[in-house]
């Protein structure tokens, strides 16, 4: 997401327009862009309580029905930083709006879908037009609130939003699933996006300003291709290969991950010496805290995403739960969501805010190793009950992460890279969330076996927790590793 805030930011932005400013704090507007944000995030979680029954309806193999998951997240990550560029060019509302009418069009086709390969299509293009969309928000946001009370509560409002959209998307997907509203079954999560995204574009125009960066830089097409590309070999090759059993081709694809990434950073430092708009800085990386600040929330999304598909699996798969009734369970992680979140300045008062943000994902790890000890020590037919007070713990952890440690790295860029830091920021998140994915899905289906029935299912989700629990503890490490922000 490109934005910036300060003196340095309203010197650099041109605004057109400006409907719904007369002072104050701008919650109408703000209501508008964060709905945006909102449903994306929704639409990514909310698919995973659907996977059994998209599996069921459309005989979905397990790539397929990973791919639904990572072909959204995949898409989404990789233009990212392209949609927050152009935005900055052309206009973030006109983006915004654009995304948005996409989305709403992309959603509608995905409920249509008549199989497995197509919905993985539709998903992929409704990332894609996420991507346009979310990366304008908090550029929107800068805009709106030009004084720092007003950008810093703003902020607060973003991540919280977020935050809820990817806990409670569980349960509002198996509601919607179990309702079975006109008998479309899992096809209502997709459709639900439709009403919301038309009701925002009528109030759009009227309630957010027009906004642009007036720095007179172009587009880096072949940066954004090289950063999509490296991304999308990545997730394919862990993906398919594990469900082709790991071929020749597979392990070429991981073995080009590296000149890749080689190349792309060489282009993106010989763009910064020439004409210093690369669609990544690579000044960013000279910076001692932001990049141990990328790699932990690069790792903690990795191991939150990710864990949402795992359960939505063996609740339903494994456990026999309905829709509604694994949504339920999910409801743990929201509750401790929720209370951590209130808890979370006030622990950083106390312990500095660089010990407080460590505590967050060492917390989610030890609601993982609960979790697995709980779902060990049961069968699948036992209570699942067992499993509430892990979540609740997982859930604190991750009310005391997902918004700090993201402002917190932020934070961590120097104001002259504050729009490539959000790109990169965001590309983190949506990026760690579908490598999450991607590698669980290597490690999860292998250990519960093609021909397995509802017992191999403990075993297999405790072991797919492993990748998980490294995840979060890897996070802690690099939060321990970033300067500047203890007490």
């Amino acid at each position: 997401m490109n934005t910036e805030s300060g003196p340095r930011a309203a010197a650099a932005v041109r605004r057109e327009a400006s409907p719904g400013r007369r002072g104050g704090f701008p919650a109408a507007g703000l209501a508008v862009v964060l709905t945006g944000a909102f449903i994306t995030v929704l639409d990514y979680f909310i698919a995973n309580v659907a996977v059994p029954s998209i599996q069921a309806g459309l005989h979905a193999s397990s790539a397929e029905a990973q791919g639904v998951i990572v072909g959204y997240g995949v898409a989404f990550t990789a233009g990212m930083v392209t949609g927050g560029r152009i935005g900055d060019l052309y206009g973030r509302r006109r983006l915004f709006t654009a995304g948005m009418a996409l989305f709403m069009v992309t959603s509608a086709a995905c409920g249509l879908a008549p199989s497995a390969a197509v919905l993985v299509g539709m998903r992929v293009l409704q990332g894609a037009a996420a991507s346009l969309m979310v990366p304008q928000v908090l550029g929107i946001v800068a805009v709106m609130c030009p004084d720092e009370a007003s950008r810093n509560r703003a902020f607060t409002v973003y991540g919280l939003v977020l935050g809820l959209a990817a806990v409670f998307g569980q349960l509002i997907g198996g509601l919607l699933i179990t309702v079975n509203i006109a008998g479309i079954g899992w096809r209502a999560i997709f459709w639900l996006s439709v009403p919301v995204c038309a009701v925002s574009l009528s109030l759009v125009r009227r309630l957010v300003p027009e906004s642009r960066h007036a720095d007179g830089a172009r587009l880096d097409v072949p940066g954004a291709l090289l950063v999509t590309v490296t991304l999308a070999v990545l997730v394919f090759s862990l993906t398919a290969g594990q469900q082709e059993g790991w071929p020749l081709w597979s392990w070429l694809c991981l073995a080009a991950i590296a000149p890749l990434l080689a190349i792309t950073s060489v282009y993106l430092r010989r763009m910064s010496r020439t004409d210093g708009s690369p669609v990544i800085d690579p000044g960013l990386f000279r910076e001692r805290r932001f990049p141990a600040g990328l790699g932990a929330l690069l790792a903690y999304f990795m191991a939150l995403g990710s864990f949402f598909f795992l359960l939505a699996l063996y609740l339903q798969r494994g456990h026999g739960l309905s829709p509604l009734g694994s949504g339920l369970v999910f409801f743990a992680l929201g509750a401790g969501y929720l209370a951590s979140s209130l808890l979370a300045p006030r622990l950083a008062g106390k312990l500095g805010q660089r010990a407080g943000l460590v505590v967050g994902p060492v917390t989610v790890a030890v609601g993982y190793v609960l979790a697995a000890v709980a779902v060990t020590a049961t069968p699948v037919t036992g209570p699942v009950g067992w499993l509430v007070p892990p979540l609740v713990v997982a859930g604190s952890g991750m009310g005391l992460t997902t918004g700090p440690l993201t402002s917190t790295v932020l934070a961590g860029a120097a104001p002259d890279h504050a729009a490539s830091a959000s790109g990169a920021a965001n590309t983190a998140q949506e990026g760690g969330a579908a490598i999450g994915v991607a590698i669980v899905g290597t490690v999860f289906f292998p250990a519960l076996g093609r021909h397995s029935g509802h017992a191999a299912y403990p075993h297999a989700f405790a072991t797919g927790l492993i990748p998980l629990i490294t995840f979060c503890l890897l996070s802690a490490v690099l939060i321990r590793l970033m300067g500047g922000t203890s007490r």
